[in-house]
This record gives structure tokens, sequence and C-alpha cells, in this order.
């Protein structure tokens, strides 16, 4: 996992992370059933490359739906991959299932 993408514990840890940030945030949320762990572990570098290309214009967010319920439900999340872009706590974009890095950046630079 990059060092650039935040991993909470829970959901308070969440929203103090969504709180600090001054700019988009993408949540990408996982999970730990059998069918998920795998494009969940891929989209980890995914991501992990998306946070360090983004530096500065971007805050990556790992959330697990088990240790984050209300994130997961506020955000209407009903599988994994899944993912939010978040500008000033406000969902401007959802996505899910696994994407390649083009198709990360396509999905944010839509709404960057």
């Amino acid at each position: 996992m990059a060092k650039r993408v935040h991993q909470p514990r829970e959901d308070a840890e969440f929203d103090f992370i969504l709180g600090m940030s001054r700019v988009p945030v993408l949540a990408y949320f996982t999970g730990t059933w059998p069918k998920a762990i795998e494009p969940c572990r891929a989209m980890d570098l995914v991501v992990g490359g998306i946070a360090d290309e983004y530096t500065g214009r971007l805050t990556a967010v790992r959330t697990d739906m088990t240790r984050c319920p209300s994130a997961t439900e506020r955000y209407g999340i009903t599988g994994a991959p899944s993912y939010v872009l978040l500008k000033e706590g406000e969902a401007v974009a959802h996505g899910t299932g696994p994407m390649t890095i083009a198709e990360v950046r396509k999905f944010l630079d839509g709404h960057l």
C-alpha cells in the first residue's frame, strides 16, 4: 500500500481525514469477503499509483466497509471495490468494480 493512501480504522477517523483534507478525496471502499479480496488488492496498487501521481491535488483513502459502516452507508456503497470522489464532503462521482489506472484517471479528470 502506498504511503500516500490513508487507511482509517473506524468511521471517526474517516470523517477526520475527510474534514482535514483541503483537496478532493478519492474514497475507495474495500471488502474482506472472498469474492472481493483479489479485486480490492489489485485496486490497492492502482490507487497507490494515483495517490502518488495526484500528490497535492487529491487525498486517497482506502476504506474497509466493515470498519467504516457509517461511511459505507452514507455514500450508498453496496459492493467492493467501489469509489466515491468527494469535494468538501459531498459526493460528486461514484464508480464500482476493478479499474485500470487509465480508467481511474478518466474518472477523476472529469471531476477535479
